[in-house]
């Protein structure tokens, strides 16, 4: 962990954002497990490697650090577990490019959603951003005409807006840590998975998947963009997190022979500007909040 926390938090993200990237090729990758089945071993695998970073981070106080995020932390981790349930959804039904153009919209659904509860202004910069990153979606949305994909494409929507509410907890109580939220959102996605499926045997092959799916691709990825968000800009964050959904589509066509349709790559093209756009409205707000102080 030590050697870990010494590289720079810049290269710690991005290497985040590579292990994140795999997460469709390897849904795409299961033989003979359903999308519930996925949905268990994955948050299995995940729950496990969470508990080890919670148990090294706070030691004695593991069990303490829950108490401490109180409410808060409940609600976020429940409303984030929908988040984990609608990507395994996505990349099963739907492309990976689709999946992760979409998912990529985060800052889009925190800046509408922070006008909303937390009355913060929406700058001419923002709002050229969401009718970029709407209209990007309708051209990636509108080529997807089936019904499944269809439904893939919506359920890929709750990743982005789960995690935008988990950060206005986050920023309505600045004090809490949320990192048990992520433990705790494992626990509904894990309990949904179970529920959802009529067994829970798998061949040892996709049992293999799951652990790269949960333990390696989420897990290390997720501790990862923890750790180097620490010592990186948000701002910067933001932008080297679109390395997943540049990758994601990659592997996919490299791998299972996934080609997305041109009209896909060109909406997504428009949502990935239409975020980069919103990054650097973002920049601009801290670089003249920091010159006024």
């Amino acid at each position: 962990m030590n050697l870990i926390k010494n590289l720079p938090g810049p290269l710690l993200v991005f290497l985040g954002a590579c292990s994140l990237s795999f997460g469709g090729l390897i849904v795409k990758s299961f033989e003979g497990a359903t999308l519930w089945q996925i949905l268990f071993w994955r948050t299995v695998f995940f729950l496990l490697v969470i508990s080890l970073y919670l148990i090294i981070t706070y030691k004695k106080k593991f069990l303490k650090s829950f108490y401490d995020s109180g409410i808060p932390g409940f609600l976020g981790g429940f409303v984030l577990s929908f988040g984990f349930c609608g990507y395994v959804f996505a990349m099963y039904n739907t492309t990976v490019a689709n999946a992760n153009f979409i998912i990529q919209t985060q800052t889009i659904f925190l800046a509408i959603f922070g006008y909303f509860f937390l009355k913060e202004k929406i700058s001419n910069i923002t709002l050229a951003s969401i009718i970029l990153a709407i209209s990007g979606i309708l051209l990636m949305v509108g080529s997807s005409l089936s019904p499944g994909q269809m439904t893939g494409n919506i359920a890929a929507f709750l990743m982005p807006i789960s995690f935008a509410v988990l950060i206005l907890v986050v920023r309505k109580y600045p004090n809490v840590d949320m990192v048990p939220a992520q433990f705790i959102a494992g626990i509904f996605a894990l309990l949904i998975g179970f529920l959802m499926s009529e067994k829970i045997l798998i061949s040892r092959h996709d049992i293999f998947l799951g652990f790269l799916a949960g333990f390696i691709q989420l897990g290390f990825g997720f501790i990862l963009i923890t750790i180097g968000a620490q010592r990186t800009p948000s701002a910067m964050v933001g932008i080297i997190m679109l390395t997943e959904a540049v990758l994601g589509p990659i592997w996919a066509w490299l791998f299972v022979n996934e080609q997305p349709p041109f009209i896909v790559l060109i909406g997504g093209s428009i949502v990935i500007f239409a975020v980069l756009l919103q990054f650097y409205n973002l920049y601009a707000a801290d670089k003249k909040q920091i010159n006024t102080n």
